[in-house]
């Protein structure tokens, strides 16, 4: 009886692990029916790459770590060479927009934040507009969905800083 009873144990443990992968199996469907609706969106991502629409302009974020008295990003066209800076001064710490004009750019661009912090330049982080062109299941263990954004490629959707 006791074996009996095991064997209906190791049965439904069975069960239960195809019964959670098929919940596992329409959640990941749910998750990517609901990361489709970013297609044709704008996320903002942490990264220093971004295509530019001279028509548009262009907005991107950098965080600082501490007040600097002489903020700045330089802006890089495709072949590494540097086409502008965008001067914003003394500011203090925390998370700041940064605007360039982008006028006559069309492309992919670098953008390079950097601070005076204690009499060094430092690099600082940046987050930036990217355009949403497609969605991808990763087959990742975690079910995570890949975002494919015009001019960066693949990123993950746990990524996105914000969706405008």
């Amino acid at each position: 009886i006791a074996q009996l009873a095991q064997f209906s144990t190791v049965e439904g443990i069975g069960n239960l692990n195809a019964s959670m992968e098929m919940l596992l199996g329409g959640y990941q469907s749910s998750q990517a029916l609901q990361a489709s609706s970013l297609v044709g969106r704008t996320v903002i991502v942490p990264s220093d790459q971004a295509m530019v629409d001279p028509t548009l302009g262009f907005e991107g974020q950098l965080a600082l770590p501490a007040s600097s008295p002489n903020v700045f990003v330089n802006v890089y066209d495709e072949a590494g060479t540097l086409v502008d800076t965008v001067n914003m001064g003394s500011q203090e710490a925390g998370m700041h927009d940064f605007q360039w004009d982008g006028k006559n750019a069309d492309g992919a661009y670098r953008f390079e934040a950097m601070a005076a912090i204690d009499g060094e330049d430092v690099q600082l982080a940046t987050l930036l507009p990217a355009n949403v062109d497609s969605v991808t299941l990763s087959g990742a263990e975690d079910g995570g969905l890949l975002l494919n954004v015009a001019g960066l490629g693949s990123i993950a959707l746990s990524s996105v800083y914000s969706i405008q």
